[in-house]
């Protein structure tokens, strides 16, 4: 990869990395699926009159939308609301590598190399400690919310695999149309209307700058900055940068949000990265029938985005 392009790499993981921070600010000033509606809006809104139709059926935008935008960020977004740290939110969503390559295997029949599942126990390693040290300091509650939020980013990934959007932009800014009005009405039946008008009411400039942030930052620049890099790279070059997600995420709640970092957490750190880094990154054994025709996943290797 050219020096720049690795520079826009780097730059995209430090803006999802340091996106956990904020979604913590922003919990701050909204319920939580109030405030993922509101991301949604804004990533979706005025980018959808610019990037043309779908280029993927309508079936993908509408199945990508539900389970990333509806059940893996309404999740996400309860969960560090509850009380799940924003570094860890970061680190522990990575299980989502592991999700992934199981739903593969079973709807997909993409077969794990020994490699690969080598990679999901050490995964899962790391899970079991950084479980351990939440469970011990944290709400657990919390903690199975962001692994469920995990476990839903894999269904989307799968979607989004079957989908085999050709513009990862075009498909981001659609699919960020589906979540808003279902997470509206979610909001006003479990949140109620008035923590909701109240939210909007005191809107202030902090809390415009993590909509915008998290929307067009995070979302619009990150992924289409992400599809130019994978149109232009193989993504076995590309992907590997995502795993500085978390490395961002982590430093950066710990820098912002004065939030500590146990030895317990580092080695689930250690752990995660390093079976997330195989499971991803090796490749599966072919499948003995063919059933789809499998171009880069785009957002399933971008799958860092939050």
């Amino acid at each position: 990869m050219r020096p720049v392009h690795i520079a826009l790499a780097v730059l995209v993981t430090a803006v999802w990395g340091v996106n956990f921070v904020v979604i913590e600010l922003g919990l701050g000033h909204f319920p939580p699926l109030l405030f993922s509606a509101l991301r949604f809006l804004v990533a979706a809104l005025p980018a959808v009159f610019f990037v043309g139709r779908p280029k993927v059926a309508w079936k993908w935008v509408i199945g990508v939308g539900l389970a990333l935008g509806v059940a893996k960020f309404g999740l996400l977004f309860i969960g560090m609301d509850r009380g799940m740290p924003a570094g860890l939110s970061s680190l522990v969503l990575q299980i989502q590598a592991v999700f992934t390559a199981v739903l593969a295997a079973a709807l997909l029949r993409e077969r794990p190399g020994r490699l690969r599942i080598a990679g999901m126990t050490v995964a899962l390693g790391g899970i079991v400690l950084a479980a351990v040290d939440e469970g011990a300091s944290g709400p657990v509650l919390a903690f199975v919310l962001v692994i469920a939020s995990a476990a839903c980013w894999g269904v989307s990934n799968v979607l989004t695999r079957k989908a085999s959007p050709p513009d990862a932009l075009n498909f981001m800014v659609w699919v960020s149309t589906v979540p808003v009005l279902p997470l509206l009405a979610l909001s006003l039946v479990f949140e109620g209307p008035e923590a909701d008008l109240a939210a909007l009411r005191a809107l202030d400039w902090g809390g415009v700058g993590a909509i915008v942030y998290v929307a067009w930052g995070a979302t619009v620049f990150g992924f289409g900055v992400w599809g130019f890099l994978l149109r232009r790279y193989p993504a076995s070059a590309v992907a590997p940068f995502s795993l500085l997600v978390p490395v961002f995420g982590m430093s950066s709640a710990a820098l912002l949000l004065d939030e500590s970092v146990s030895p317990l957490r580092w080695g689930a750190a250690v752990l995660l990265v390093g079976g997330v880094a195989l499971t991803s990154l090796s490749r599966s054994a072919p499948s003995p029938v063919p059933v789809v025709s499998t171009p880069t996943p785009v957002l399933a290797k971008a799958g860092q985005e939050t």
